[in-house]
């Protein structure tokens, strides 16, 4: 493979849709990237919809701007890798395309009444899926999202469980809903040969339907959730070769070679490829994952066990993690909602405009709290509000509050792995902050370290396309592709660090019990 190849990432997200060209050196090709925003549909308090439709026609604007690049030659695109959110499930009909429903993103709390239901009466509660999936029974997961829209979907008199089993109707998180787009749609491929309908192991094993250990779909797991196998993609790789793109003007005839859920492809991006690495990306949410090699590791402390990637033919490797729902969607919030900053960025010059925080803490619980809480009945908080308070005071305790939950999840990890990281590698758009980063490191005690290149999940992706197709040939070429931007030592004192992690912990007390679980 030459150098003056590229790989093209879709990294399709909670708030956008992207396509970013990566060169031979694994950097952003200038001019070479596209972002489309797409609507959040909120029809009520805990439900969040997108439109699939309207995903899948950003995607195909993104790629079509990257196409359109000046510099570059088509036949130049080596291979195509995609990322996606995870767990946000898309349900389409298979002779028209067409969704029945918009897709149930992974922030929505509706299934809590399937989920529960699940529970009840077992003696494993919401750990009976455990052993075999790596999830406690969540509103997070795919597939009680897929059994609640064939619950409310009846056409002409059939449910959907029937259309379902009679082959009709096709079920999938967003990387499926993309690739057979992506592959013909309902048209099919330039030989007749029908669209593919696939999903990733790290897709797939976020679902509650896949067993880790033989990365299939497991049959009873799909009866007891109410979810057909026969809507279901087939799981395939993170990394290999799996079709060709149709459609001309989006690199038609250019091989689909990678797919990782996001917070994998980060890992991916950040070369963690030996246990023990870890890594901490602040997007919509805040992820933290530990690689744990090529067995599945089990938590006794609320993190998930998780598929980090599988390269082709080669054994899985596994991770724990641990998974918060809000972290920059906060600083949207204050943007969006109460209007009390007008960018993202104001909040680091009103953070570091104070002494300190006034004792103001805001726990974002919006949607419940998940690692390694699980709580659904937790809900948003703001703590210690006096008059003396102002928006900087909110705008710090926002950052703060992604600081919080983040050591939240590394103290549960440090714990299963039976020692604390050394330093935290960390990506995602909110690393830009320098408040924050300092404030992650002095609240961890540890070092937290900022790549090069910050859009690690695209870059998972195109590492993952690119090793298939032969642009990179080995994970170790990866690392040496790898740069250290900026690092942030600790530097607050250790009494000051346990009395404000103490007042958080007190903070996240007050939000628990609110809601009442859905029916």
């Amino acid at each position: 493979m030459t150098r003056n190849t590229f790989i093209l990432a879709i990294d399709q997200g909670t708030t956008s849709s992207r396509a970013i060209l990566f060169d031979h050196d694994g950097l952003p090709v200038p001019a070479a990237t596209a972002q489309v925003e797409h609507r959040q549909i909120l029809p009520r308090a805990g439900w969040v919809e997108h439109d699939p439709l309207e995903i899948w026609e950003n995607v195909r604007t993104a790629m079509a701007q990257v196409a359109g690049h000046a510099d570059l030659e088509p036949a130049l695109v080596s291979a195509i890798g995609i990322t996606n959110q995870r767990e946000t499930v898309v349900v389409w009909e298979r002779e028209t395309g067409e969704p029945v429903y918009n897709a149930i993103v992974w922030q929505d709390t509706r299934t809590s009444g399937i989920c529960a239901r699940l529970a009840e009466g077992h003696p494993e509660g919401d750990d009976r899926f455990r052993d075999a999936t790596g999830l406690p029974l969540s509103t997070y997961f795919a597939g009680p999202k897929i059994r609640w829209i064939l619950d409310h979907l009846d056409s002409e008199g059939r449910r959907g469980t029937e259309r379902a089993e009679a082959g009709e109707l096709l079920a999938g998180t967003i990387d499926s809903w993309l690739v057979w787009n992506l592959t013909g749609g309902r048209r099919g491929g330039t030989d007749g040969e029908p669209a593919l309908h696939v999903t990733d192991v790290t897709n797939a094993s976020r679902t509650l339907l896949m067993d880790l250990r033989t990365l299939e779909w497991c049959d009873e797991l799909c009866r007891e959730i109410g979810v057909p196998r026969a809507m279901l993609p087939d799981i395939v790789p993170s990394s290999g070769v799996i079709g060709h793109v149709t459609e001309r003007r989006m690199f038609g005839g250019t091989p689909i070679a990678g797919i990782l859920g996001d917070q994998q492809a980060a890992m991916f991006g950040q070369t963690c490829f030996d246990p023990g690495d870890a890594k901490n990306t602040y997007g919509t949410g805040a992820f933290l994952l530990l690689n744990t090699g090529t067995t599945p590791q089990f938590s006794d402390n609320g993190l998930l066990t998780t598929v980090c990637y599988k390269l082709g033919d080669a054994d899985p490797v596994y991770a724990l993690e641990g998974s918060v729902a809000v972290a920059g969607s906060l600083v949207q919030w204050l943007r969006d909602n109460l209007g009390v900053i007008s960018s993202a960025e104001e909040t680091e010059e009103l953070a570091k405009s104070l002494e300190d925080n006034g004792d103001c803490y805001l726990v974002p619980a919006f949607s419940g709290l998940l690692a390694p809480r699980w709580r659904p009945d937790a809900r948003g908080t703001l703590v210690g509000l006096t008059r003396f308070h102002t928006r900087a005071h909110l705008a710090r305790a926002a950052l703060e509050a992604t600081a919080f939950q983040s050591r939240e999840m590394t103290d549960a990890m440090a714990a299963d792995a039976g020692e604390t990281a050394e330093a935290l590698r960390v990506d995602g758009g909110m690393v830009v902050n320098d408040y924050l980063m300092q404030f992650q490191a002095d609240i961890l005690g540890i070092d937290v370290i900022r790549p090069e290149v910050t859009e690690t999940t695209a870059l998972g992706a195109a590492f993952a396309a690119g090793l298939a197709v032969g642009q990179w040939d080995s994970p170790d070429r990866l690392r040496e592709l790898w740069r250290e931007d900026r690092r942030w030592e600790p530097r607050m004192a250790e009494d000051e660090r346990a009395r404000l992690w103490g007042r958080w912990n007190d903070a996240v007390e007050r939000t628990l019990g609110w809601a009442a679980t859905e029916s």
